[in-house]
């Protein structure tokens, strides 16, 4: 189980349980905790505390994919995220794919989607294996290395930045203020040091998207620059590539490396070749859900399960509960490289399904590829640590020994 603490008892009082304080993530039996509301809450109506607003936590897969697909009665224009479902909705509401709905939201897509496709993307490949090699080869010939630190933060960062066409001087930046929007290696996150660290990025892809604009290349932010959309549209989503590009991915490889380490006969299958890379990722992705939930707010009563949830709630889906339900994936807390079917959640499903899904495979199948043909064990050196985050699950510190 990829819980650290998996040996702790689930907690007795559903109600008691806040989903919107990162620290329920570190110190609770999370296994145990989702079965329970898979179990006795499917469609839990969370509330108030903290001064925060209550809203909804669906934990089921199939609840999970009927909100999913239902853009009908639901809306990410509000927030996609309890950060900001819960503090009265996000300021790139319709203008970042991720919060915009309907006609918009399919204009943008389709123009992105051309800078993200598999055919135009297919040649990014090699720079990624290439990338990826060199830094397990680097790490192997090491042998004692922080995975996280050492390996895993050069590999997503690298690539979006490539197809965005970052300055390589810059990249170290953003990936230091990636990390400070979404989750943080503290105890208590500064919710002002987040927001600045947004801002900041913000103002970066302000001044590039200008001097692309003026001075066009074939990377996607001169793609985005001299297309249709809003200066506001173009500065908001090149902010979402980073974000999502680097973060979820990177996670992923950390988990990955942390469930090879601890589970050897299913690293001993995919060195021997008893597991193809392409089921291993898929495994991977669903075992690690980097991004814990997502999010919609009502636009209408709306039944969920058989639970009407009001006109105007905030509803959460959490995938990291979907993609362990009982109900679709047979034993799911047995980390199975060979698992089939797999259909996880992990990016999402309906209308607004990751963009950049492709690219997440493709970079974790080079780590796992890599991996498997140039290390022979891997070893914990010591406890990993643990993100806080009510969004991103994963962890920032991973010291391992590779041979």
């Amino acid at each position: 189980m990829r819980t650290l603490t998996s040996t702790m008892p689930p907690p007795v009082d559903l109600d008691a349980v806040d989903l919107a304080d990162p620290a329920t993530f570190r110190d609770t039996d999370l296994t145990g905790m989702w079965r329970r509301f898979r179990d006795e809450r499917p469609v839990h109506r969370h509330p108030a505390r903290g001064g925060r607003p209550e809203f909804w936590a669906v934990s089921r897969y199939a609840d999970a994919i009927a909100v999913y697909r239902d853009h009908e009665n639901f809306t990410t224009e509000q927030g996609n995220m309890l950060a900001t479902l819960l503090t009265g909705g996000d300021s790139a509401s319709g203008k970042m794919l991720a919060v915009t709905d309907g006609a918009r939201h399919r204009e943008v897509r389709k123009l992105m989607l051309k800078a993200f496709s598999p055919r135009v993307l297919g040649h990014v490949a090699e720079q990624i294996k290439s990338r990826i090699r060199r830094l397990i080869t680097e790490a192997r010939d090491r042998g004692d290395l922080d995975y996280a630190v050492d390996v895993a933060e050069e590999i997503p960062i690298g690539t979006i930045c490539d197809l965005l066409g970052i300055p390589e001087g810059d990249r170290r930046e953003l990936l230091e203020l990636s990390k400070a929007v979404l989750s943080s290696d503290q105890d208590t996150p500064d919710q002002t040091e987040m927001v600045l660290a947004r801002n900041e990025m913000l103002l970066y892809f302000t001044d590039l998207a200008e001097e692309r604009r003026g001075n066009p290349g074939d990377d996607v932010v001169s793609t985005l620059a001299t297309s249709f959309l809003t200066h506001d549209e173009v500065v908001y989503n090149c902010y979402s590539l980073i974000i999502g590009g680097d973060e979820s991915s990177r996670l992923s490889s950390i988990g990955a490396i942390h469930a090879f380490a601890g589970h050897p006969r299913q690293w001993a299958a995919l060195k021997n070749g008893d597991v193809t890379a392409e089921s291993a990722v898929e495994e991977i992705l669903r075992w690690t859900t980097p991004a814990m939930h997502f999010g919609r707010r009502a636009r209408a009563d709306v039944a969920i399960g058989g639970v009407v949830v009001p006109a105007g709630a905030a509803v959460t889906i959490w995938n990291t509960a979907a993609n362990y339900d009982e109900r679709v994936f047979a034993e799911p807390e047995r980390f199975d490289l060979a698992r089939t079917p797999n259909r996880h959640l992990t990016f999402g499903q309906g209308a607004h399904f990751c963009l950049g899904a492709f690219l997440g495979r493709a970079q974790l199948q080079a780590m796992v590829e890599s991996v498997r043909e140039t290390v022979t064990s891997i070893e914990l050196r010591g406890e990993p640590e643990q993100l806080h985050s009510n969004f991103m699950y994963g962890y920032c510190r991973l010291p391992v020994t590779f041979r």
